[in-house]
């Protein structure tokens, strides 16, 4: 008589899921500093639970079966939360395919008297476990991507901050290569900067700039343009003599644009044109 392969592995719920956290737990890439024991077993059992419901003679012969969807859904929510978590894909993975090891073992429990049965259904349940795997991964790499997009943008924003520095004045360091990812923060961080601070001048301090080249040349232009229909003039400082030297063999024309070698000489620069006098006071 053929064994429903579905119907014993519900049956035998709760070995399948002592069994599994058993090979977890001894599995030398266990993380117990990203995960403790008790929410490992709640994801564990949260996933048993899908899985041996979707169950059926038709799903298991099936891996792409609609009956399935739910196991896929909850499944590529653990993936994504591990890869957030920052699990490796080999643990994640690992995570699955250790899942086979008890359902097998169950099989071969169940029809242990009849090999060639044995053989068949060991092959559906691999091959279906094997499909999970992929969607693991799949997910993982999506959850990867989006916390490497969200990292950038952070790092991005932190990078091009806007400091004012008197009434009328705001500054902006920029340090690292300014590409048109880049240039567009930058021009919409600043912008925004002088339209909340109603500033007149803008300095933009290229010091950690490593190179200019024709196109941070170009970018750096759009800025000064974008800043002058705001109203504000706008200084570039941080002018290094190899950067100078670049701009001339290039052949770039910065002669419409204010440029100063230091930051302090741009602020002395600004604060001539609001009329502003620092001095040194000698207390008596």
């Amino acid at each position: 008589m053929k064994l429903d392969t579905a119907k014993v592995l519900q049956k035998r719920k709760k070995q399948i899921l002592e069994l599994w956290m058993k090979n977890q737990l001894v599995d030398f890439s266990l993380r117990e500093d990203l995960m403790s024991n008790d929410e490992l077993s709640v994801q564990s059992e949260e996933l048993v639970d899908v899985l041996l419901q979707a169950l059926s003679s038709s799903s298991l012969d099936d891996v792409q079966s609609n009956a399935l969807e739910p196991v896929y859904e909850v499944l590529e929510g653990i993936s994504i939360s591990r890869a957030k978590q920052g699990y490796s894909p080999r643990e994640t993975g690992t995570f699955v395919f250790s899942l086979k090891d008890a359902l097998l073992s169950v099989l071969q429990q169940e029809i242990k008297n009849d090999p060639i049965q044995l053989l068949d259904e060991s092959l559906k349940v691999s091959k279906l476990i094997d499909s999970l795997g992929i969607v693991t991964f799949e997910t993982f790499i999506k959850g990867r991507e989006e916390v490497i997009l969200r990292q950038t943008d952070e790092i991005a924003e932190i990078s091009t901050p806007v400091i004012r520095v008197w009434d009328g004045i705001v500054a902006m360091p920029i340090i690292g290569t300014l590409d048109s990812s880049r240039t567009q923060v930058v021009m919409e961080n600043l912008l925004q900067e002088i339209v909340d601070t109603s500033s007149s001048i803008a300095i933009l301090d290229i010091s950690g700039v490593p190179a200019v080249d024709s196109l941070v040349a170009q970018h750096l232009i759009k800025t000064v343009s974008a800043t002058r229909l705001m109203g504000a003039e706008c200084i570039i400082s941080g002018i290094r003599p190899e950067i100078a030297q670049t701009v001339v063999h290039l052949g770039i024309d910065l002669s419409g644009i204010v440029t100063k070698a230091t930051l302090a000489s741009a602020l002395r620069y600004a604060y001539s044109l609001l009329q502003l006098e620092v001095r040194k006071v000698v207390a008596k």
